[in-house]
């Protein structure tokens, strides 16, 4: 009898990069792999979307739309090349409008794509219908998504077997119009034996024709082993990445997800494993200059009592290194499990996962629950839609209070399209004022990555990857021979006799650190009555309010700080004029350092 044909889609080039890189990437680099990976009979790619849209734009000064462009080149006219959105979010963080939502499905039709994944993290139907009949309409085909996770212990309500019906029946009943559907675990927590119990469930509801599919990650240790079980349940389709981007934060590697079906009736994709093995060199050698963090290659244990993503781990601890913070990851994922707990049981996958690890890195930051994130109160609130169980009602009365917002039951899409500032005319408006010419492309590019959007198409756009060559950099302090190393995040001054060519060591110092001890929590203003103005936080600066001359008010915001993704206000502790400002936009500021002075 023939074995069973198992649909492999490749998510080395839009998932692994994500869970290993951040997403960050650059395109001529990795190119020759989609090539090589073409020759090895791979033709189902996940090939952007998710944060591999606004992370070009972010940290690398490419073009997520040349980018699709060029990866079709590549990997043939007849590849199957998928990307990933998030229902009425798409690829963005906050809601979008109607109009929004439609441009992102005629633009990724534009550009190549075959077919869109379309997730909604609360599993709330709602969010997902717009979008799916957008996807529909502009022929593209629709993968409809449930999302997955395993909750702390002793929480109930959601996230098992019986809730994964309650959503699918809800999608069925709704009408969305799908060509296949996939369960989701983008935190690799779910068990075997809940996989099995759901797909089942789901190959029963659905009938024998409908394509169902198994995304999950390595993070918790088990993604093999739900592979199997979901393959024994009737799965048609599992997604799997190559070395040296699989395994660990990502999903498992091809060659080990073919040796743990020999001797089954499984034919995974067609792939021989010469060919595979060939296709992992070319990505070896494309990749050997990336700096691969260590957390990206491991499994964790504590990850099925705080489900952070393997797609967002890595992406949050880069940018927990480029604030020189990385010590504070294991207070930062042992303080998600109050958060999932509290928030109502949102799926751990973007944008909540990120909501969650900004309310957890805040409270290890700030105290405890003395800073709701924006995007865990509005969540909270109801402001991205239904949460599967009702959250916490004193984190509710506090996201409330802090945010100066009432909880709502309003669609998602609707408030959106109320929001001025998620209008077409309106991104228009902005451009034409910065003289940007105002293509569907640049619409969406600025209306989705906002500032940092503008910077990239006015040619202002930063390249942010970490090579293994830029270990060591040159320090701002004079003198050629002089380097600030980072090691573990931790900063050290290097002096060197002959700079880089035949050097002879010095001497190694550790760099000054701030005069507040890292393990305090840090307030959201600068300290007490103080004329002298002082980051809380090693954080980019994002915006500069004030002026020299101005006068200004104790608590009033005079910069805004940007880190995790976060705008954190800097505020006056004293009533003053700006005497000087000594930080410009964009700047990368330390903790402690001295922003604005007052007289």
């Amino acid at each position: 009898m023939a074995k069973k044909f198992i649909d492999i889609m490749d998510t080395t080039f839009r998932d692994g990069f994500q869970s290993v890189f951040g997403a960050r990437v650059l395109m001529n680099d990795f190119l020759p792999a989609v090539s090589a990976a073409k020759e090895a009979g791979i033709n189902h790619f996940e090939f952007g979307g998710g944060a591999r849209f606004q992370s070009l734009y972010f940290y690398l000064n490419e073009d997520a739309f040349t980018m699709m462009d060029k990866f079709r080149e590549a990997a043939g006219k007849d590849a199957n090349l998928q990307t990933l959105s998030r229902g009425v979010n798409t690829v963005t963080l906050d809601t979008g409008s109607r109009e929004l939502i439609d441009m992102h499905a005629k633009l990724f039709a534009k550009h190549e794509t075959t077919t869109i994944r379309n997730f909604d993290a609360l599993n709330d139907v709602k969010n997902l219908e717009y979008s799916a009949q957008r996807i529909k309409h502009h022929g593209l085909k629709h993968e409809v998504v449930v999302t997955m996770m395993d909750l702390p212990p002793n929480c109930v309500g959601a996230h098992d077997a019986e809730f994964y019906e309650k959503c699918l029946r809800e999608i069925l009943d709704s009408g969305i119009e799908f060509d296949s559907v996939c369960f989701k675990d983008a935190s690799g927590t779910s068990s075997p034996e809940k996989v099995y119990q759901t797909i089942k469930m789901a190959r029963r509801l659905l009938g024998d024709n409908v394509h169902l599919r198994l995304h999950t990650h390595e993070t918790a240790g088990v993604s093999i082993a739900c592979y199997l079980a979901a393959l024994e349940a009737g799965a048609d389709g599992i997604d799997l990445a190559a070395s040296p981007v699989s395994g660990g934060t990502s999903q498992p590697d091809i060659l080990t997800m073919l040796h743990a079906v020999k001797g089954k009736d499984y034919d995974l994709g067609g792939l021989e494993v010469d060919k595979i093995l060939k296709y992992e060199d070319v990505l070896h050698d494309c990749l050997k200059d990336y700096f691969m963090p260590p957390e990206a290659t491991q499994v964790s244990p504590l990850i099925p009592f705080s489900p952070m993503p393997g797609g967002a781990l890595t992406a949050n601890t880069q940018m927990m290194r480029d604030n020189n913070i990385l010590d504070k990851f294991p207070a930062v994922i042992k303080a998600m499990r109050e958060v999932v707990e509290k928030g109502g049981y949102g799926t751990s996958v973007t944008p909540v996962s990120q909501f969650y690890f900004q309310q957890a890195f805040n409270n290890v930051m700030f105290g405890p629950w003395k800073k709701i994130a924006e995007g865990y109160g509005k969540m909270v609130l109801g402001y991205f839609g239904k949460t599967p169980v009702t959250p916490s009602a004193d984190i509710v009365e506090l996201a409330a209070k802090q945010l100066n917002l009432e909880p709502t039951t309003a669609p998602a899409i609707d408030i959106a399209d109320q929001d001025e500032t998620k209008s077409i005319a309106y991104t228009k408006a902005i451009l034409e004022k910065e003289g940007i010419e105002a293509t569907e492309e640049n619409i969406f590019i600025a209306a989705a990555c906002k500032e940092k959007g503008i910077a990239y198409l006015k040619g202002e756009g930063k390249v942010m990857v970490r090579k293994n060559s830029d270990t060591i950099k040159p320090s701002t302090k004079s003198g050629s021979n002089q380097f600030s190393v980072t090691v573990n995040g931790h900063n050290y001054n290097v002096e060197v006799a002959d700079g880089f060519d035949n050097f002879t060591l010095k001497s190694i110092t550790p760099a000054k650190e701030s005069s507040q001890p890292k393990d305090e929590p840090k307030a959201v203003s600068s300290t007490g009555a103080s004329n002298e103005i002082t980051a809380t936080m090693s954080a980019g600066v994002f915006k500069i309010l004030v002026n020299i001359g101005d006068s200004v008010k104790a608590g009033q915001t005079v910069v805004i700080l940007e880190a995790m993704k976060m705008e954190i206000p800097i505020e006056a502790g004293c009533d003053g004029e700006v005497e000087e400002i000594l930080i410009s936009q964009g700047q990368t500021v330390e903790d402690g350092q001295l922003l604005v002075k007052l007289k």
